[in-house]
């Protein structure tokens, strides 16, 4: 579970702690742990915005071939000039 890290090395770290902060050593505790969440949340914040980057790929629209054969129409309506007026009719 700790790699190299036997029961004795165990003992030994839990007296010295309890030497070294005494009563205090729940509190100690508490900040660690926070500080340890903290610094965890932001890794993996980081991670996930590295991750979202790196999957990123902007599309890119590549360009129609156009073929020979085919003939190209436009999508605009056709002009259609109005009709001619008689000189003879007025109003």
């Amino acid at each position: 579970m700790f790699g190299g890290i036997g029961t004795t090395e165990m003992i030994l770290f839990g007296m010295l702690a309890l030497m070294l902060f005494g009563s205090k050593l729940p509190e100690v505790a508490r900040n660690l742990g926070g500080t340890y969440r903290g610094l965890k949340k932001s890794v993996d914040e980081f991670k996930r915005e590295f991750q979202a980057v790196e999957t990123y790929e902007p599309r890119i629209a590549a360009p129609k071939q156009v073929d020979e054969t085919e003939s190209v129409e436009t999508s605009a309506p056709r002009f259609s000039p109005p009709p001619a007026s008689n000189p003879t009719e007025e109003k």
